[in-house]
């Protein structure tokens, strides 16, 4: 920080200077974070301990069959086909007693393996948890007691900021500027740890599920007789052996292409490693069992940043992918100025706001294709069945054929998210241009498509986003006791979008999956106030205000119909929204000893959305991507604040009670703040069980709220003494009550949207859920813990809180 004088040429003299009050300052920050959420304190990083139930033991036997088909054997043999489980072994653990005591309660009411545990699936489909199992609810309404925690994960986010701000007069003009750069790093690793178990019991022994039919082992007794029996050993297949199977076996010092069967559940945790698990293999074709950025798949953190490429192309020493994604690393830079100036008793303030950001990181080319498109420039117009590309089609507008794979008739365009048939004419439904497989990009790689290979070329570098926010604001006096003003400014907020590219690697998996949108445009507001200030009295005044707001490029999830190769859903900035209302307020400065300050806002606030996901489920139900005017979730229509404070000063200005000549009040005082508001909108449906809105969308209000606060505080001023010096009062001692909703009132902040109560969903009393309700294990207990559900009171705000406390200052 540095100020700078004004020079003058002698103490009679005033600065002959243009530039007077200069004055800059420059601040650098740097601030790390990190973070475990969901971590066991019984387990901590063993990860393979959060599942692990205990010991289970499979014996199995060969099963056998007679065959006259078997080479060498004319006269038929009993030949083996299979291997059976006969019996399943639990051995529980401690490290999960809760889990454990489920299976074991499972095995003691059976004496008998037949039929209840021979083998893994039959424990667990007579309700015995194995490893990676967790207890599920009371009829699917309350967490079982002993439920464990099945996933975790870190955060790791670090920030680069560096600010610098001035102002100076120059001559009649107070100018202010800064400037602020901001650099990102967001990490980040979560795994599912129970699923590791599961996952991990699949991927072994896969490739010895077939016996080795070309080299029969007769069986011979002891005497050297044949016994009518052939048996096999277990055929290995290397193409489906996987990773983990092969790295387990060489940790456990068997041959990796042996042909021992391994028994996954009678392992140790112990045994056990993430690491054995190729990328892929975590990756689990979009069902993934991890989440990372910044981080490798095994939770440790990344020293280098890796390509987006390599991401596709990066492969290990063993010839596995390495999936690695780099940390999310946005760029935010901003900078404004700001002049405040007079002409002719007006008071102007003009500034603009210039606001740079860039995600840094790739986003889908074309939302509506994960692989390179043919444009109409690069199609030759002999394929359209007029002869030859409609006039209003442009050069780079997407071209659509009758098939992928052997394209020879176009059947459509699409320019962004507008489409076209062929012969120009434009269509809401992209169906009506597809072919009898689907929708069919003409791509520029076939063979993409065929093998399901998304490469780095279907994406590209995130477009950095500029705001230009200008603002300005001027008031001038009507008279001595009256002023008027208004002001006009534009705000924007930076997008929320991560780039998660195994969402769109395994798209193709998951038709229909919500998936995060990266390239976003910032939300802008555009304000507008208009106001009047008059001056009652010499303490109190009066001031009307008028405003009007507009929202454009809000966040909603749209769903991208005609993608190839599926449809999904995302985010798009397609919202937009009108605030507007009149405040009226009154300001009594300290007059005695009260001070008052009181507001109402009457305002109207409608857009076409409330939240980003609010529309998915409309979506879902093969709706377009409506925009319709509805109520947004904080129109509050009255809105009524109200502040008062009644304070006894010390000394000679004391006017309150005394005791034996004590001023008992002095120092003190109350407050009370009045928050009073009408309902929020909420949108009420026909009932249970009965689809549709009664009404429209937010028709329906809350009732009003009003919470009254008090805070009674008293401060005492402390005597400090020292040897040899004077006494002083240098410490101050504040002790305060803080009363929150002071008459404990019941403030309804939600309801259930069947039928506008706070306590009560309707499901119990709905006829058509009394069928369903009657098929549960007891419906009467069923519905008893339902009720203890409902009466929860987080349909409430908080109740009366009280603090008391004391503040020093010294």
């Amino acid at each position: 920080t540095q100020r700078f004088s004004d020079r003058q040429a002698s103490k009679e003299e005033t600065s002959s200077s243009v530039i007077k009050n200069a004055y800059y300052q420059v601040q650098a920050q740097v601030e790390r974070s990190k973070s475990w959420s969901g971590m066991s304190q019984r387990h901590g990083f063993n990860m393979w301990d959060y599942g692990y139930i205990g010991k289970f033991e499979t014996t199995k036997v060969e099963t056998y069959e007679f065959s006259d088909t078997v080479s060498g054997y004319p006269n038929g043999v009993w030949r083996m086909n299979a291997w059976k489980d006969i019996l399943c072994k639990f051995t529980p653990s401690d490290k999960n007693p809760e889990l454990a005591a489920v299976t074991s309660q499972y095995y003691s009411s059976y004496d008998n393996p037949v039929t209840h545990y021979e083998n893994l699936d039959q424990v667990s489909a007579g309700g015995g948890l194995l490893n990676g199992g967790n207890l599920g609810s009371v009829y699917n309404i309350f967490s079982l007691p002993g439920s464990q925690v099945g996933s975790y994960g870190i955060g790791d986010n670090t920030v680069f900021r560096i600010m610098a701000s001035g102002s100076a007069d120059i001559k009649n003009h107070e100018v202010s500027f800064g400037f602020e750069f901001e650099q990102n790093d967001s990490r980040g690793w979560s795994v599912n740890a129970m699923g590791l178990w599961s996952i991990g019991r699949q991927l072994t022994n896969a490739h010895l599920q077939q016996l080795n039919l070309g080299n029969p082992i007769p069986v011979y007794d002891a005497s050297g007789v044949f016994q009518d029996t052939v048996r096999y050993n277990r055929l290995y297949t290397k193409t489906a052996q996987y990773k983990f199977d092969a790295s387990l076996r060489q940790h456990l010092g068997l041959p990796v292409d042996g042909t021992d069967f391994i028994d996954l559940y009678a392992l140790d945790p112990s045994e056990l490693d993430i690491n054995y698990f190729s990328p892929d293999e975590l990756l689990n074709n979009g069902s993934s069992l991890v989440s990372y950025r910044g981080y490798d798949q095994y939770g440790n953190r990344l020293k280098e940043k890796p390509t987006f490429e390599d991401f596709f192309t990066a492969k290990n020493e063993d010839g596995t992918y390495k999936r690695l994604i780099g940390p999310v690393q946005p760029i935010y830079a901003a900078g404004y100025i700001q002049d405040k100036f007079s002409f002719n008793d007006l008071i102007f303030n003009v500034g603009i706001r210039v606001d740079r950001y860039d995600l840094n990181q790739y986003v889908l080319a074309d939302p509506y294709s994960l692989y390179a498109t043919k444009k109409v420039s690069d199609v030759p117009g002999s394929m359209n069945p007029s002869g030859s590309h409609p006039s209003n089609m442009g050069d780079n507008y997407v071209v659509y054929v009758d098939d992928v794979s052997d394209p020879s008739t176009i059947n459509g365009y699409r320019s962004g998210s507008n489409w076209y048939n062929a012969y120009g004419v434009e269509v809401n439904d992209p169906s009506v241009i597809s072919s009898s497989t689907g929708i069919a990009p003409y791509l520029v790689n076939p063979d993409q498509a065929q093998y399901r290979e998304i490469t780095a070329d279907a994406f590209e570098d995130y477009t950095p986003q500029v705001s230009v926010m200008p603002r300005i604001a001027f008031s001038f006096p009507i008279s001595d006791e009256a002023l008027f003003f208004a002001h006009y400014d534009i705000l924007t907020s930076r997008p929320d979008g991560t780039f998660d590219p195994t969402s769109y690697y395994y798209l193709a998996n998951n038709p229909g999956a919500d998936i995060r949108n990266p390239n976003m445009k910032p939300q802008k507001t555009i304000d507008y106030e208009l106001g009047f200030q008059q001056k009652l009295t010499n303490t109190s005044s009066l001031k009307f205000a008028a405003y009007y707001r507009e929202q454009r490029d809000m966040a909603q999830a749209i769903r991208v119909l005609g993608a190839y190769p599926v449809d999904y859903f995302t985010r798009g900035n397609i919202d937009f929204g009108t605030s507007k209302g009149l405040s009226v307020s009154y300001d009594l400065r300290r007059s005695g000893n009260i001070s008052l300050r009181a507001n109402y806002t009457l305002g109207f606030s409608s857009a076409t959305g409330s939240s980003p996901g609010q529309m998915l489920a409309l979506l879902r139900t093969n709706q377009p991507n409506l925009r319709i005017l509805a109520p947004t979730d904080w129109d509050q229509r009255h809105k009524i604040n109200l502040s008062l404070d009644y304070r006894f000063f010390d000394g000679k200005d004391y006017n309150g009670p005394k005791l034996f000549g004590k001023d008992i009040l002095s120092n003190s005082g109350a407050n009370f703040t009045v928050i009073s508001g009408s309902g929020y909108p909420f949108s009420r449906t026909l009932g249970v069980g009965e689809p549709g809105l009664k009404g429209s969308m937010n028709g329906s209000r809350l009732p009003w709220t009003t919470n009254i606060k008090m805070r009674v505080d008293k401060d005492f001023n402390l005597t400090v003494k020292k040897s040899g010096e004077q006494s002083r009062k240098n410490i101050m001692l504040n002790v305060y009550l803080d009363v929150d909703n002071l008459l404990n009132t019941k403030n309804v902040s939600g309801v259930y949207s069947a039928t506008g109560d706070p306590m009560d969903d309707g499901y119990l009393a709905a006829p058509k859920m009394q069928q369903q309700i009657n098929t549960q294990l007891d419906p009467e207990a069923y519905k008893m813990y339902y009720q203890m559900r409902l009466l929860n009171g987080a349909g409430y705000m908080s109740p009366r809180t009280m603090r008391i406390g004391l503040t020093l200052n010294f």
